[in-house]
């Protein structure tokens, strides 16, 4: 019983942990802002995670969509663009992770996050698609773009991109890869896992 209620605190303090961070960034969050969003003590906070920054590396570390890197290669820019558009991230706030931490960029260890996890995921796969000479770059390019969507839409709130599906991004979502990465792409996913283009 009494490991359930441990578990259950700290799923609670991570929950509240990654909204705080999500909406204010590292620095504007406390711990006793968490702690009072959990409904316990701060110190508990130092003892399920050690720090603020353990407890902030555990709360903005997420797991890629499932299937985000599988199926038809051509899919591949639209099912990341569908990460940032239709994906639930309610228990991020609402925004894609990566969003969330740039509010913290600020601190290098968050930068470091970022640019790893961006050139992890991203840039790496976008690279090995690219036809041609200056594959890093484009693929560097793509990914810019990609995270500019996320910004714009969750961040800033445009009001086009803010309202519009990945339906809607499609066409454009074509266009730009396809000429980016120098090889035919599709700007929807195919929902049974075929290819759009077929």
């Amino acid at each position: 019983m009494q490991k359930r209620d441990r578990e259950a605190t700290r799923a609670r303090l991570l929950e509240a942990a990654r909204l705080r961070f999500a909406r204010e960034g590292y620095d504007a969050t406390s711990v006793r802002d968490i702690a009072r969003d959990s409904g316990v003590d701060a110190t508990l906070i130092f003892r399920y995670f050690g720090s603020k920054k353990q407890l902030f590396d555990q709360a903005t570390a997420a797991d890629l969509p499932a299937g985000l890197l599988e199926g038809p290669q051509e899919e591949l820019v639209a099912r990341m663009v569908r990460t940032v558009v239709d994906h639930d991230w309610t228990e991020y706030g609402g925004e894609h992770p990566l969003v969330a931490m740039l509010r913290s960029s600020a601190h290098e260890d968050a930068r470091r996050r970022i640019r790893r996890e961006v050139c992890d995921t991203y840039v790496n796969a976008l690279r090995d698609l690219a036809e041609g000479e200056d594959a890093e770059l484009r693929a560097e390019l793509l990914s810019a773009w990609m995270v500019g969507i996320g910004i714009l839409r969750s961040v800033v709130a445009t009001p086009a991109l803010a309202e519009a599906r990945a339906a809607d991004l499609a066409p454009h979502i074509e266009t730009v890869a396809t000429g980016l990465l120098g090889r035919p792409m599709s700007g929807t996913v195919d929902q049974r896992g075929e290819s759009s283009r077929t």
